[in-house]
């Protein structure tokens, strides 16, 4: 929305600052954590009084667990309040780009919310069909994909006719592997994925939140980069016009993410949720697919690809041998059974987040 005083610059010197993405960025990452921070407490004391008993607790889960019972979730309405209207302030929402990553949040949210709903409703640890519940992910993911692919054909300019449908490899410049049709069920795959693997990791109190953070901060810079030509010429990384203003968002979801720590901090005053894990997944990657840094969200999210695998190899250890791999998956609360306290956990797997995420930057460069 301010991106229109632009127009008025010549008439007020002071409204070009808004001409620039890093300054709309600031003002989106100041005003989300605002709103977070203002209107915080009324929406927690509002979920408590209508949740009553909250999240229900894993009756499996570390006895630890069972002393916050009571505490309210969907959380992810709060952080989804803080980008949303952040973003419709800054961004420039004649992007597609934006559009089209501002609904998949939205759409994502939406299915996490019913899914914390039900749960709360029925005080169990189990939401609706899995199997519906991924394919709604997935339609709106793939929906999300097409308007992607349409905008980047229409902006090719320097790249081939190809390069909208191709899979960019970290490390290589001229490499790309075309997928055809084929990348539209990949990208919404990648979404999807992205999605859940946030979901699995919010677990702890804080754990789940400054991972995703530190992702959208690094993907705000490589968005940030992609949608400039000059840097993404001197750094030898595809352009992708249009992806910087993707920069704005992120702001944004850095500063909802910063607001919802202070409330998320231990002990939680509420959680996450999957209202806010599952919204927050599929924006980073779509986020990914639209830069076409798809590879490198696995790097700078590994933390994320490790909880979702240390899942699978439960899952698939147990089905195939009787026995499990993990004394708990994910695999945060395996570490807790084996005697860390949460704080140790939490704090140990930023750090791990934060390494990640500069191996992932510096394959920006190392090409």
């Amino acid at each position: 929305m301010f991106i229109w005083l632009v127009e008025l610059a010549d008439s007020v010197p002071v409204f070009n600052l808004f001409r620039y993405i890093t300054f709309r960025t600031g003002g989106a990452l100041f005003t989300s954590a605002l709103i977070v921070f203002l209107f915080g407490p009324q929406i927690i004391k509002s979920l408590r009084i209508r949740q009553g008993r909250g999240q229900p607790i894993r009756a499996d889960g570390p006895q630890t667990h069972f002393m916050k019972a009571g505490t309210p979730t969907m959380g992810g309405l709060m952080i989804l309040a803080g980008i949303v209207a952040s973003s419709l302030m800054w961004a420039d929402l004649g992007n597609t780009y934006v559009i089209t990553t501002l609904l998949v949040t939205l759409g994502f949210g939406a299915i996490g919310f019913y899914d914390d709903y039900l749960k709360v409703t029925k005080q169990s640890d189990k939401g609706f069909s899995g199997k519906v519940r991924l394919l709604l992910e997935f339609l709106i993911a793939g929906i999300a994909v097409y308007f992607i692919l349409s905008q980047s054909m229409s902006a090719t300019q320097d790249h081939s006719e190809t390069f909208a449908t191709s899979l960019s490899f970290p490390f290589f410049k001229d490499f790309l592997l075309d997928l055809g049709l084929f990348f539209i069920p990949f990208g919404a795959f990648v979404i999807v994925s992205a999605g859940n693997a946030v979901n699995l990791t919010d677990g702890l109190d804080g754990l789940a939140i400054v991972p995703v953070m530190i992702a959208a901060a690094s993907f705000g810079a490589i968005a940030y980069l992609a949608g400039n030509a000059l840097f993404a010429n001197y750094l030898q990384i595809h352009f992708v016009p249009g992806t910087g203003e993707l920069a704005v968002i992120l702001g944004a979801v850095i500063g909802a993410g910063l607001g919802f720590l202070w409330f998320n901090a231990p002990p939680a005053a509420i959680f996450m949720g999957d209202t806010g894990s599952l919204a927050l997944g599929g924006l980073i990657g779509t986020v990914a697919v639209a830069t076409k840094h798809e590879i490198v969200m696995a790097i700078i999210g590994g933390l994320f690809v490790l909880e979702t695998l240390s899942v699978i190899i439960q899952v698939i250890s147990f089905k195939l041998t009787g026995k499990r791999v993990f004394r708990m998956a994910p695999i945060h609360h395996h570490f807790e059974k084996k005697g860390w306290t949460e704080s140790q956990v939490v704090v140990r797997f930023w750090i791990i987040a934060v390494m990640l995420a500069m191996v992932g930057l510096a394959t920006l460069k190392l090409r």
